[in-house]
């Protein structure tokens, strides 16, 4: 079909709506219209036939004694004065041997034979109607049997004019034909209305936004649409626009790096990477924690995005790279949108992989991640000075939910050939071997996302062997960074049995060599702007920030965290409250909003933490509060991705102040979202981060007055070296992306199969 005269197109298609429309009512008027003449003639046959049989019943009175007395003279008398009445046409006597004796004189001549359903009346003694042709006009004949003392002597027949009832019937199907055409006429026209205004109008805006989005070059992002009538299209399209979007951008990245010869990481680097060293070989991802849960909120299910470093590093890899995710299905309403296998195409609005969630029970759960991993490991490894305890009924939880997560990935590899996993964090310890020993042709990875101790201090958990030979079952073992990698060589040379190569930083036992390599992880930068335009489209103001907060000032810190006790953050509300004891000129201008998604609540330590910083927070409020102004916002929830960048966008500085952290992605978050380079990321000397960061302002988070000193430097620096600081940061970040960090990654273990330790 051609669409080289829309406007005629237009018209064909609204002239084909209302002519449905009139068909439609056509035969909705009509249909309704005979059932209301059938009901009305009905209605209006029943009232003559009453009128009939009460007429007919004074006149029996009168004319049953003439019948019996034989004296026509006196029946005609009377059938003649009865005969002019309105509407009633003539009355006719007949004896019981069907002959006429009297009738008003029009009708003699049509019915001087007896008619057979006046006969009938006479033999059966019932009286009844009958709709007749008399003289070739209709007529309604009511007979009632006329009685002597020893039976029926003949039949009374009153006879109506019924064409009122035709007049009547008419006029319903004339009033039915008007209303049809001012029903017909109102509807076309709304509907003509409607079409312009909720459908037209609509249609062509998302036509010239597709054609802007098409052919314009601009950097500027196009905004999207409204919804209306359209919401679930304008859904699909605004997707497909964000996918050509973000292939156009990544095309043209390709292609800028071709000609510059930058080896900047990109998605589509990154899959080509991995199709050339897997040869469509099945990538898997273990984890505990899932990227998407599903929860019902009140009758609707939602889809949520769980607050976790984790998630945030590995989903791009999976949708640039494809294949199978595999981890605890924690949310309500999982099991009501996983097929028969338990698996989920994810993400909702675009799948590009799979989702296959594990089931625990309550007690594993409660065992295997909240007390072995989270009340034993997650302490164990992090110098927080939180002790941590180890019980012997958790960790047989946490044996057998690694079995668990073992039996759902081998199931899963029964079809692949030499498949690749890589395994996530501490939960899963037990796992490499678990498969190893079942697929000895997979390829193994695991990857410790928080600090490896020591090894007189990871040597306090009672199941130390274990886990390291349960982590030696890997080909490879990654750490954020060669300290942790270092620790983590000497706690095996420690423990077990076993020969440490120093040189290829590799453990070589029972037959097998497990590489140790540290790979610092990050966050999808550049490749992410596609994901931001519509934030960008309205973005937000340090000023309208700190107003919706009800806040008036002139400077805005921010913080992102899980409420955890290896962050820090007592640390850091003492060090805002000391910066503004030493520099009260702030006081009234600069606000901190910490941003803290609660986490574990259920282990006592995570909730004693919730309820001091809040105490804290409080505190330090009180102290310096003015009517208008505070200096301490805490937003207890659990915030998207669209909620934070905001703050970071805005934000003249960000404090990220771990105790102890393996990497920390919000150091890196904060620095993606400032394109124009300004702000200052204050950063704790015991984070992974700092180890590349070296431009950010690097602080001992035990240090109260030097984070104090660290924050007014931050807000006094130039923004000349503002800009300088953060490019170079940004930088860093551009040339070691989470793309980098996964190509890195599956490289290496590549060429663990191959046989070329690195």
């Amino acid at each position: 079909m051609s669409f080289r005269n829309p406007e005629g197109y237009a018209l064909r298609i609204n002239l084909r709506i209302i002519l449905s429309i009139i068909v439609v009512i056509s035969v909705l008027v009509f249909l309704f219209t005979l059932v209301q003449v059938r009901q009305e003639k009905e209605r209006l046959t029943i009232d003559l036939q009453r009128r009939s049989s009460l007429l007919g019943e004074s006149l029996k009175e009168t004319i049953e004694p003439l019948l019996e007395k034989e004296r026509p003279e006196g029946l005609q008398k009377i059938v003649e004065k009865f005969g002019n009445r309105e509407r009633l046409a003539g009355v006719v006597v007949y004896n019981v041997k069907d002959k006429l004796i009297a009738a008003t004189p029009p009708l003699s001549t049509h019915l001087s034979i007896t008619p057979i359903f006046v006969t009938n009346a006479m033999n059966s003694d019932l009286e009844g109607g009958h709709f007749s042709h008399l003289g070739g006009k209709e007529m309604y004949l009511y007979a009632l049997p006329l009685h002597r003392e020893e039976g029926v002597a003949g039949a009374l027949v009153i006879i109506h004019d019924p064409s009122y009832i035709q007049d009547r019937l008419s006029l319903i199907w004339k009033n039915s034909f008007i209303r049809f055409l001012v029903n017909a006429l109102v509807i076309s026209l709304t509907t003509l209305l409607l079409i312009r205004w909720s459908m037209a109008g609509p249609i062509a805006k998302m036509a010239e936004w597709m054609k802007s989005l098409r052919t314009e070059k601009s950097k500027e992002p196009l905004r999207f649409p409204s919804g209306g009538v359209f919401e679930p299209l304008t859904r699909e399209v605004t997707q497909m626009a964000r996918s050509i979007s973000a292939a156009r951008e990544a095309a043209d990245e390709e292609a800028r790096l071709r000609h510059t010869a930058e080896s900047t990481w990109t998605p589509v680097r990154l899959k080509e990477q991995v199709r050339t060293l897997l040869q469509e070989r099945p990538l898997f991802v273990i984890s505990n924690r899932e990227p998407y849960i599903h929860e019902k909120k009140g009758k609707k299910i939602e889809c949520l995005v769980p607050a976790s470093g984790l998630v945030t590093a590995l989903e791009p890899v999976l949708k640039a790279c494809g294949g199978t995710w595999i981890a605890h299905g924690s949310g309500d309403a999982d099991r009501e949108v996983v097929d028969d296998q338990n698996k989920i195409r994810v993400p909702p609005e675009e799948p590009q992989y799979v989702l296959k969630r594990v089931w625990l029970t309550k007690e594993e759960e409660k065992g295997y991640y909240y007390g072995f991993s989270n009340e034993g490991l997650w302490p164990l490894c992090h110098i927080a000075h939180t002790r941590p305890s180890f019980r012997a009924e958790d960790w047989g939880y946490y044996q057998t939910v690694n079995k668990k997560f073992a039996q759902a990935t081998l199931e899963e590899l029964k079809d692949a050939e030499e498949p690749l996993i890589l395994i996530q964090d501490y939960h899963c310890a037990l796992l490499p071997r678990l498969i190893k020993e079942e697929r000895p042709d997979a390829r193994v990875a695991i990857f410790w996302h928080i600090p490896w101790p020591n090894p007189e201090s990871f040597s306090i958990c009672p199941w130390q062997r274990e886990l390291l030979h349960g982590m030696l079952g890997a080909d490879l073992i990654g750490f954020h960074i060669q300290f942790h990698c270092n620790n983590f060589l000497d706690t095996v040379d420690r423990a077990l049995e076993s020969r440490i190569d120093w040189e290829h930083f590799a453990v070589e036992r029972g037959g097998q060599t497990t590489l140790v390599k540290p790979f610092p992880i990050s966050i999808a930068f550049p490749g992410q702007s596609n994901a931001s335009t519509a934030s960008k489209a309205a973005k937000s103001t340090k000023e309208s920030l700190l107003k919706d907060l009800g806040v008036k000032g002139k400077h805005l810190g921010v913080g992102v965290d899980r409420i955890d006790y290896t962050k820090g953050i007592l640390e850091r509300l003492k060090a805002i409250e000391r910066f503004l004891e030493k520099y009260p000129a702030y006081q009234g201008e600069f606000t901190f909003v910490e941003l803290g998604a609660p986490s574990r609540t259920s282990i006592k330590e995570y909730h004693d933490l919730m309820a001091a910083v809040e105490v804290e927070v409080d505190r330090i409020n009180w102290r310096f509060k003015t009517k208008e102004w505070q200096p301490i916002v805490f937003l207890k929830k659990h915030h998207s991705h669209e909620e934070i960048r905001p703050f970071y966008e805005t934000a003249d500085l960000c404090l990220v102040t771990s105790l102890h952290d393996g990497m920390n992605l919000v150091a890196k978050e904060y620095i993606s979202a400032r394109d124009d380079e300004s702000g200052v990321l204050i950063l704790s000397q015991f984070t992974g981060a700092s180890k590349e960061l070296r431009d950010a302002l690097i602080v001992n988070p035990y240090d109260i007055e030097e984070m104090s000193e660290a924050i007014h430097t931050a807000l006094e620096m130039d923004p000349a070296k503002q800009k300088a600081r953060m490019r170079v940061m940004r930088e860093t970040l551009k040339n070691r992306n989470i793309y980098y960090w996964a190509a890195d990654l599956i490289t290496a273990l590549a060429q663990v199969r191959l046989g070329k330790p690195s």
